[in-house]
């Protein structure tokens, strides 16, 4: 899936997973982000589980890929990593409290790339 932007004038195509990887870089630690702000920031917003998808196959260490849940702030991808509760631990980490594979104080630990990248 690739989606157009305009530079300085000309049209430009941009691949969407590379679109992601860059958005899912910049959250901070310590931070969470969801799979659907990031498709909203990206133009893309009945994408989300396309995000998922581009992060599961996101082996780059890179790529903090254990910072975005889902919409609740639950853990959804924890699948993906090599243990069950990788992910988990690589947000505690980090200070983010994580019960019940639920991210604790969701709203205040939710990184808006909307908001902090600017639209």
């Amino acid at each position: 899936m690739k989606k157009r932007t305009i530079q300085n004038d000309a049209v430009q195509e941009r691949d969407f997973f590379a679109d992601v990887m860059d958005v899912v870089r910049q959250i901070p630690r310590g931070r969470v982000t969801s799979y659907g702000a990031i498709a909203r920031y990206l133009g893309a917003a009945r994408s989300s589980r396309m995000v998922g998808y581009c992060l599961n196959n996101a082996s780059k260490p890179d790529v903090p890929a254990h910072r975005v849940v889902n919409r609740n702030g639950l853990l959804t991808g924890k699948h993906h990593f090599s243990t069950p509760i990788r992910m988990e631990e690589l947000l505690k980490k980090e200070g983010v409290k994580v019960k019940n594979d639920e991210v604790q104080d969701f709203a205040r630990k939710f990184w808006d790339p909307a908001v902090e990248l600017g639209l």
